[in-house]
C-alpha cells in the first residue's frame, strides 16, 4: 500500500498525561510524528490536536479506531489534505544590519509574502504564514543573509466539510447543557 499523507484532528478533555497517552497510541505503532499542535477548540473545556503522519489508508483507519477507545479521546477524525484548509506560522530571527546593506531581505520578504514583527537594533523578526514548502522556500533564501534563530509551528487545520464535525460539536455541547 501507499503511504499519504494525513491530518488527523482528536477532541479530548483537558486532563494531564492525555498528551503522553495520544502520542502513545503513534509509537507503539511505530508512526512517526510529521507535526503535533494541541489548542482549545471551539466547544469550551474541550481541546483539539491537530496530528499530521504519512501513512498507509489501512493503518490511518486502525488508528483512529484505536484513539477513539482511549478513555479521555472524545473523538478523532482524518483527513486527506483536500478535505482541509491548512497553514502553518514561521518565524525567523535575521540580522538587522543585512537591512542596511541593500534591499535584498526587503525584497525576498516581499517576494515570500512575509511579515517584519520586530525591528531591533540587531535583529529582525519577520513571520511568514503558509503551507510546509512556502515556509521552507523562505528559510532557504534567508539562510544566504544569515538565520540567528528559526521556529515553526505544526500544522492548524479547520475541515472543508462541516456535517461531521459540526455534528459531533452540537452533540458535546448539548451534553454540557444538560
Amino acid at each position: 500500500m501507499e503511504k499519504k499523507e494525513f491530518t488527523i484532528s482528536i477532541f479530548t478533555e483537558n486532563l494531564p498525561g492525555l498528551l503522553q497517552r495520544v502520542v502513545g497510541n503513534f509509537t507503539k505503532r511505530h508512526i512517526n510524528i510529521i507535526s503535533l499542535t494541541t489548542s482549545q477548540s471551539s466547544v469550551s473545556d474541550i481541546h483539539r490536536f491537530t496530528i499530521v503522519v504519512n501513512i498507509e489508508e489501512e493503518k490511518i483507519e486502525k488508528l483512529v479506531t484505536a484513539l477513539e477507545r482511549s478513555v479521555d479521546v472524545l473523538k478523532a477524525f482524518y483527513y486527506h489534505p483536500n478535505e482541509i484548509v491548512y497553514q502553518e506560522i514561521a518565524l525567523f530571527k535575521v540580522p538587522a544590519y543585512k537591512f542596511n546593506e541593500s534591499n535584498q531581505v526587503e525584497n525576498m520578504i516581499r517576494k515570500h509574502n512575509a511579515h517584519i514583527l520586530t525591528l531591533d537594533p540587531d535583529f529582525v523578526i519577520i513571520e511568514k504564514t503558509g503551507h510546509e514548502p512556502e515556509i521552507d522556500a523562505l528559510l532557504v533564501d534567508l539562510k544566504k543573509i544569515g538565520v540567528y534563530e528559526f521556529v515553526r509551528s505544526g500544522r492548524v487545520a479547520v475541515t472543508k466539510h462541516m456535517e461531521p464535525l459540526n455534528n459531533y460539536l452540537e452533540s458535546i455541547q448539548k451534553i454540557e447543557i444538560n
